[in-house]
């Protein structure tokens, strides 16, 4: 694996992409592959990461990652098709 990235920075190096850009693209990839292998959930991802989700999710906004995309329209039932957890009291 070394070799590889080492072989990816020369050619990075090469074509004179700046540092600023490297690091923005490494970013992207890294934190993408991570939230695909979670299916979008911000919160495990970002445990993975050893980062606070806050700070994960403004990195996703600064890189402009879709995070929807990746949900696989995974969504939770609306609150009318939950089933009740339990009954509430009747006020007196």
């Amino acid at each position: 694996m070394r070799d590889q990235l080492e072989a990816l920075i020369m050619q990075m190096y090469k074509s004179n992409i700046l540092y600023s850009e490297a690091v923005r693209e490494f970013k992207k990839r890294f934190i993408l592959t991570v939230l695909q292998e979670n299916k979008g959930n911000q919160c495990r991802a970002a445990r993975q990461l050893g980062m606070h989700r806050n700070t994960l999710s403004r990195t996703i906004s600064e890189l402009k990652i879709a995070v929807r995309q990746l949900r696989d329209g995974i969504k939770r039932p609306p609150r009318s098709g939950r089933p009740v957890a339990y009954e509430k009291k009747a006020a007196r």
